[in-house]
């Protein structure tokens, strides 16, 4: 079965044959300025304990993260929306091992700035059986240090290409999150993170499989 990394690559080559070189050019060097801008210095990192935010799911459920927690450790697993290519392989790669995630115990749960509704979409669509949080305005998402406001110069390519970001997330702000992967423990302690502001960039499934098993061999989870 193809890894995560590679499957990126291959969308990556597709994408390099039908994207103009001067729109390529222009998503770079965004990319280049986010990494330069020190977000990523800024966002939660492992040691860190989250708020016991209260979001809806997809059905419009509001629940704490401390409900999901109190059934087991989580990977919160922050994305941009279903409209997002690299987000929609992440998803599908986790939800790939969904089963030995249940077998350790552990809950995934995604984190978007997509509307509940929205949200449902992009599980349907990607037949993805998880639960997802709306975080509306991406509230919680900023008090984790990963939110930007999405540049002018993207916003017409983006549109060229059919992504509608304010009919997406509900509201005109255009902003989004850095893509993240956390591992939560009963107190909402950071276990593991991963956090990359190049959106291209996600972890394999494996490896949080990998981290999971060594934090249960030294009792942290």
């Amino acid at each position: 079965m193809p890894t995560l990394e590679q499957k990126i690559k291959e969308y990556d080559a597709i994408k390099r044959t039908k994207v103009p070189s001067e729109v390529l050019a222009v998503m770079e060097g965004a990319t280049e300025a986010l990494q330069t801008s020190g977000l990523e210095q800024g966002a939660f990192t492992t040691g860190d304990q989250l708020p016991d935010f209260a979001l809806p799911d997809q059905h419009g459920t509001v629940r704490k993260l401390s409900y999901y927690l109190d059934q087991g450790p989580v990977i919160l697993n922050v994305y941009r929306g279903g409209w997002c290519p690299y987000c929609n392989l992440e998803m599908q790669a986790l939800n790939a091992v969904l089963p030995e995630f249940v077998r350790r115990g552990v809950n995934l749960i995604g984190l978007t700035p997509e509307t509940p509704a929205t949200a449902q979409d992009t599980l349907t669509a990607n037949e993805l059986e998880i639960t997802v949080l709306s975080d509306e305005g991406n509230r919680v998402s900023a008090e984790l240090g990963l939110v930007f406001v999405l540049p002018e110069e993207l916003r017409p390519i983006y549109e060229g290409f059919g992504i509608d970001i304010p009919a997406s997330n509900g509201d005109d702000s255009f902003t989004l999150p850095v893509p993240a992967t956390y591992i939560l423990n009963k107190d909402r302690v950071v276990l593991y993170h991963f956090v990359n502001v190049d959106y291209t960039k996600r972890v394999e499934p494996t490896a949080l499989l990998a981290e999971l098993d060594r934090l249960s061999a030294v009792d942290k989870i």
